[in-house]
């Protein structure tokens, strides 16, 4: 062992495990953040402790190891509150927090309050740590909790405001790096081989079968694995958003996105199959169109490494708990090729075909304001073969999951689980993750709004996104809503979902970034190529149409 600071302990753990940079709202630990400098490793300070948190998530999404975000006592709910997109998406965040220590606690101490509730609902694991000897143990642990079964956001206390009641504490430590939980999948638990012949008799005797593949699909990099067993086995593709890319959105099984944010032939297709094959999915609400899609008298069987979600939302005729690689692999070595399924196929790829003739005509438009259906199909057209595109959510992530095509196996996507406003900062994460690869950020003027400052950490930390901003100056997902409340377009109504003309260009120049404006949709390729090799974080604000408005996703 080795005696030194709490600060040097955690800044050689974190540099053992692999991180490049850690996010974080001033100030926590700056003792610490002295000695991750000092490591090699970047420190990016934000202007809120919820970017940081999205910072992070993004970040962990494309390391495939865990991201870290800190914030002091007062800060320490906001942050709580960031973390529900990582939680709910699955994803890998670390959050430190300070913490007055128990003697002020109740007594109104200066910005104090109890911020350990919030925590318990977002995370898998929370932790005080009131002592420096707690600090290697509680640590380790943190790391093996964000990574191991489903990976979700874990969360450390260290008593201090700042948490300088551990971190500037002296002790004999020892920095040991449990090489295993360094990254997602931690361990590939292989699937029972009674489950396996369950699951393999089922699919067998189905005659119209499909997959809905999800993020732990992604979590497991068993792309490969999934498009070998739909081919083999004649059995077409569905995802969730956050499995999207885990088959060509171009495949010839691939049906597309399922659920809320959908394309209605994807929900048909599960709708009309005999059976639903859940892969690393929660079948939750967002995929299933609440419940819906398929109905709750759906067969189903379900591969997941949680063996609570086993039959959480559908009742399972068989199941598999296995890493979703390891399960894939299993089935397709246990399962009979299955040729009697050519209607099956080629009435789904009927419905794939009557989807993009019907929105063709849009992403097709030459109209001015833009249509947003183009800004999709240029995005197919123009993408880098190996682009990172960070949706927000609402109306970006229905056009980014349904309309924009990922067709090269380069391409990564990953999207804003609950909170507008997300992608901007995450964006950053992910650049941060990939400083080589193009990072470009899908979102609208209204998620913009929410942390727009952070154009200005992009630029002093030079973390060269670029950001593609629908700007319609509107939420106009909520035009239904107001107009119906209000008996239609009123000025009682408009200033609830319409917003000012706004130059986010100018915003981006005025900020020391590149900012570019495309009111027509043959300018957005050049647009698009100039912000990519500008070498500087830039925004494209694209004049899109009020009237583009995602359709409803389709249910039965």
């Amino acid at each position: 062992m080795t005696k030194m600071t709490g600060s040097r302990f955690l800044a050689e753990t974190l540099k053992g495990y692999g991180l490049s940079h850690v996010f974080f709202m001033p100030v926590f630990g700056i003792g610490a953040l002295k000695e991750i400098e000092e490591l090699g490793m970047r420190r990016i300070m934000v202007h809120g402790e919820k970017p940081a948190a999205y910072m992070a998530d993004g970040y962990a999404r494309i390391a495939g190891h865990p991201g870290v975000c800190m914030a002091q006592a007062v800060g320490a709910a906001n942050l709580a509150a960031g973390l529900q997109d990582p939680y709910l998406a699955g994803s890998p965040v670390i959050a430190m927090t300070g913490r007055r220590s128990q003697a002020y606690q109740q007594r109104h101490a200066y910005q104090e309050v109890d911020h350990r509730g919030p925590f318990e609902a977002v995370t898998k694991y929370s932790n005080a740590i009131t002592d420096i000897d707690q600090l290697p143990r509680a640590l380790r642990q943190a790391f093996r909790e964000a990574v191991s079964g489903q990976p979700a956001p874990v969360h450390l206390d260290f008593d201090g405001i700042v948490g300088q009641d551990i971190l500037e504490a002296e002790a004999d430590l020892e920095v040991l790096i449990e090489e295993q939980f360094k990254q997602i999948p931690p361990f590939r638990p292989e699937p029972d081989p009674s489950g396996v012949a369950a699951v393999a008799r089922e699919i067998a005797a189905a005659k119209k079968p499909i997959i809905v593949a999800g993020g732990g699909v992604k979590h497991s990099g068993a792309g490969a694995e999934l498009v070998a067993l739909s081919e083999a086995l004649s059995i077409p593709v569905a995802t969730s958003l956050n499995g999207k890319g885990m088959i060509p959105d171009t495949h010839p099984l691939c049906v597309g996105v399922v659920g809320a944010y959908s394309r209605w032939c994807a929900n048909r297709a599960v709708c009309e199959a005999d059976l639903v094959i859940y892969v690393g999915c929660s079948a939750g609400g967002m995929v299933t169109n609440e419940w819906r899609v398929p109905g709750p008298e759906a067969a189903t069987v379900q591969i997941d490494i949680d063996p609570r979600e086993l039959g959480r939302s559908y009742p399972v005729r068989a199941a598999m708990q296995c890493d979703a690689r390891a399960g894939l692999s299993a089935l397709l070595a246990a399962s009979e090729k299955n040729t009697d399924r050519a209607a099956w196929l080629e009435h789904t790829s009927a419905l794939v075909a009557e989807w993009r003739a019907e929105v063709a005509p849009l992403m097709a438009s030459d109209d001015v304001p833009f249509r947003t259906e183009r800004l999709c199909a240029e995005y197919t057209a123009h993408l880098p073969s190996d682009a990172i595109l960070v949706s927000d959510t609402g109306h970006s992530g229905v056009w980014t999951g349904s309309m924009i095509d990922l067709k090269h196996p380069g391409q990564s996507y990953i999207r804003c689980a609950g909170s507008l406003g997300w992608a901007f900062p995450a964006a950053m994460g992910a650049k941060c993750a990939a400083p080589d690869r193009p990072v470009i950020c899908f979102a609208g003027d209204g998620a913009m709004w929410y942390h727009l400052t952070e154009m200005e950490t992009a630029v002093r930390c030079g973390i060269n996104t670029v950001t593609v901003v629908n700007n319609n100056h509107s939420l106009n997902q909520e035009k239904g809503i107001n107009e119906a409340t209000y008996g239609g377009q009123t000025p009682g109504s408009d200033d609830l979902w319409i917003f000012k003309d706004t130059d986010f260009a100018q915003i981006a120049e005025s900020m020391g970034g590149l900012g570019l404006t495309v009111e027509k949709p043959g300018d957005f390729e050049g647009a698009l190529d100039q912000a990519i090799a500008s070498g500087r974080p830039a925004i494209i604000d694209v004049k899109t149409d009020i009237g583009s408005i995602t359709p409803d996703a389709w249910a039965p």
